[in-house]
């Protein structure tokens, strides 16, 4: 299973929590926060600082992924189209791809909040 870990007080990393969870329809992406029990767990809690500011994948082969790695994964996972766009994606050198993220992080902040999990959850959402 992939594992998603987001930033919960970044209003762009919920909305591409929400992005990828209304997506995956057959539920193999888990969700949890940075900071929570499920990733203190899974991926050494002193490392969280490290991460801050990207989104991390856990992949069910243990391999911990951030940025535009990260965004490769779970397009891959998502299948379809959305396989296809992230080919396509890696076909850009991974500076220029972990460059655009970074710009995009910068600009996070002036993101709008939203709420992480769907309204009642499905149970793909972990501490």
């Amino acid at each position: 299973m992939t594992r998603l870990f987001y930033d919960g007080a970044c209003g762009f990393c919920r909305g591409w929590v929400r992005f990828v969870a209304r997506r995956d329809a057959g539920g193999r992406i888990r969700f949890a926060p940075l900071g929570g029990e499920t990733f203190a767990r899974l991926v050494q809690a002193d490392r969280v600082t490290e991460f801050q500011d990207t989104l991390v994948v856990l992949t069910p082969e243990g391999r911990v992924l951030v940025r535009s790695e990260a965004i490769l994964h779970l397009l891959e996972v998502l299948g379809g189209r959305w396989r296809r766009a992230g080919r396509l994606l890696a076909r850009v050198p991974r500076p220029l791809r972990d460059g655009i993220y970074w710009l995009v992080a910068r600009l996070r902040p002036r993101t709008a909040a939203c709420p992480a999990a769907p309204r009642g959850g499905d149970g793909r959402f972990e501490p």
